[in-house]
């Protein structure tokens, strides 16, 4: 025992000495540091009259003031440093956020295919194999699309979120059409619209109806209906305004032959964007609180469903990351649109299917990956705003601005989608509408829409869209 004493009252003399050396090298190196420590001292006890410590507690307090006053001297001699530092974060997180972003999912594996793409149509222009490797480079970023968005809605709540996903995932249609119209495409702007509003409503709403259900089988997962009547609402009102020049058109009741239907068109498409105005101020500045998610509505109760989740990425990394997703995707979506004629030769598919399945299938990926992501999250609202709101968002302001560029550009474009495919429009909205009715969503309600857009699929590709 007296042994184990005196061993340990040489260790602590040991490191009495070696602690009392170093502070000497240090006072050597910063001769005014010994009346900072003591000014610091004073201040910090009571009183101001020095803190007293046992000798027990002396090693540890010596050497907190040892690495303290090296922390002083590094701020005062080391700050040349700050500039090498502040460019190693700002590298740092570039890292991480594409790190994060790019290479933390396996289907981004299919990401070098977009410039293969590119690559196939400058050398080969095989127009089939550009469509292909397109469809498969485009899937990846609309996924990640999906992901940044549902990152940004963290910051943004599940109405805004649901609005932002639908308008970045409406780009690359708009970009599109734009293009297809500025080339006299006015046919293939209307089919691809069309089915893009076919594509969102039945099959990505169905799939995330579906895949929702399966991960909460025990459950019917709810949903804003306030939000629902709205956009239903909005739905039917496009139907109105496609309807009637079709109608027009087939009745030969026009009052001046050829004139009368584009001129309803162009009328109808300045209102449309009008109520479409009018429902965007309505939903986030008027009636804000209509529109609040049944998730949001729960927090603000103190039922918190999502207290382990927070954002993998900061705002304004999601907003970048969106902005380079929606750009890439317009590139390819371009390759893809322009070797839809080529596909359809070399496939001996009709090209209407091309433009009212396959196409919007591509063009709504962003849609479908973060639908379902969000529905299998228990956020139906977000999951709503992207399908239906994407719907709405094509029907009301999309066809509309087309109609209107067209006339400012010389190519005149109107409302008439033909009978066939404004009747599968008006069903559809008909079929959704009753569906959305309740508030609620189980699988077998998304079995049913899937089930849906299989016979309207089946319907275009046995159809000969005959010239107007």
């Amino acid at each position: 025992m007296h042994k184990l004493c005196s061993h340990l009252n040489h260790n602590k003399e040991k490191n009495k000495w070696r602690l009392e050396l170093k502070f000497n090298l240090l006072l050597c190196q910063s001769p005014g540091l010994l009346d900072d420590l003591s000014q610091t001292c004073k201040m910090g006890s009571p009183n101001g009259r020095p803190m007293q410590k046992s000798d027990d507690e002396v090693p540890f307090g010596s050497e907190i003031n040892f690495h303290q006053s090296e922390s002083i001297l590094v701020d005062e001699h080391g700050s040349h440093s700050g500039e090498s530092e502040t460019s190693q974060t700002l590298w740092g997180i570039i890292y991480r956020s594409i790190k994060v972003v790019v290479f933390s999912n396996r289907l981004n594996l299919l990401m070098p295919f977009g410039p293969l793409a590119i690559l196939v149509q400058k050398l080969t222009a095989h127009h089939g194999w550009v469509f292909a490797l397109s469809l498969l480079g485009i899937m990846p970023l609309a996924e990640r699309l999906g992901y940044a968005t549902e990152q940004l809605a963290f910051y943004t709540g599940d109405t805004v979120g649901g609005l932002l996903n639908a308008t970045f995932g409406n780009a690359t249609e708009l970009i599109i059409s734009l293009y297809a119209l500025k080339s006299g495409m006015t046919r293939v702007v209307q089919l691809s619209l069309l089915g893009s509003i076919l594509s969102n409503m039945l099959l990505v709403l169905g799939c995330a109806f579906l895949c929702g259900g399966i991960v909460f089988p025990k459950k019917e997962q709810v949903f804003n209906k306030a939000t629902a009547s709205v956009n239903s609402g909005l739905l039917l009102m496009a139907v109105m305004g496609i309807l009637f020049p079709a109608v027009l058109h087939y009745t030969h009741t026009e009052v001046h032959v050829g004139k009368s239907e584009l001129s309803l068109s162009r009328f109808s498409s300045c209102v449309m964007l009008g109520a479409y105005a009018a429902y965007l101020f309505f939903q986030l500045k008027s009636q804000r609180n209509l529109y609040i998610s049944v998730n949001e509505e729960e927090g603000q109760n103190g039922h918190n469903t999502n207290d382990d989740e927070s954002p993998d990425i900061s705002k304004w990394e999601s907003i970048i990351w969106l902005s380079v997703m929606t750009v890439w995707i317009s590139i390819l979506s371009e390759y893809l649109v322009g070797a839809i004629e080529g596909a359809s030769t070399a496939w001996d598919i009709p090209i209407a299917f091309i433009s009212v399945i396959l196409l919007p299938i591509v063009g709504n990926a962003a849609e479908h990956a973060s639908a379902i992501m969000f529905a299998m999250k228990d956020k139906l609202d977000i999951s709503l705003g992207v399908a239906i709101g994407s719907s709405t968002q094509i029907s009301m302001f999309v066809i509309p601005f087309c109609v209107v560029i067209g006339w400012i550009m010389g190519h005149p474009m109107d409302l008439n989608f033909q009978l066939f495919e404004t009747a599968a429009l008006f069903l559809t909205v008909i079929v959704v509408a009753f569906m959305l009715q309740e508030g609620t969503a189980n699988y077998f309600k998304g079995l049913m829409l899937i089930l849906c857009y299989l016979i309207v699929a089946a319907s275009f590709y046995v159809h000969v869209d005959s010239p107007q």
